[in-house]
């Protein structure tokens, strides 16, 4: 089912998210149903804040492939690129972001299992900007030449 993907302004983009402690069709629906909001807005990434759910879940869809991050965690940054940056709770605003070349994340599956991955380049830009939503923290707050831009 697709979401409705909320828009800044919206206070749930600004909450610090709950780690997500039941792994269950409740969870496993809200994965689902991020999955089709993401295809469908055809992002690079989301949250479920975006979707209004304050809990520690992502997706990110990228070149290296679809992946879902519960309860993630940046253990480890190397490297620096920048680059430009839209958010689908910013629509119609693009900014230059500094992020890290590289970040190595723990995390957890839908199932609860523990899992270590390493993204770099775009991939790395991607689970950085998706786990900022979790902490509360938009693109635009760490963005330069913030610019309007055609949707």
């Amino acid at each position: 089912m697709i979401r409705e993907i909320v828009q800044v302004g919206d206070p749930v983009l600004r909450e610090k998210c709950k780690p997500v402690t039941r792994f269950d069709d409740e969870l496993f629906r809200l994965l689902d149903d991020m999955k089709d909001t993401l295809k469908d807005a055809e992002g690079a990434g989301l949250a479920a804040p975006q979707v209004g759910v304050p809990v520690r879940a992502v997706q990110v869809d990228v070149e290296e492939g679809f992946f879902e991050f519960i309860n993630p965690v940046i253990v480890s940054q190397k490297g620096e690129q920048s680059g430009p940056e839209g958010c689908l709770s910013v629509r119609g605003k693009a900014g230059v972001v500094v992020r890290p070349e590289k970040v190595k994340i723990v995390f957890q599956d839908r199932r609860g299992d523990k899992y270590s991955l390493v993204a770099r380049g775009f991939f790395a830009r991607a689970v950085c900007h998706e786990l900022d939503h979790l902490d509360g923290v938009l693109y635009t707050d760490k963005a330069t030449d913030v610019h309007d831009v055609d949707d």
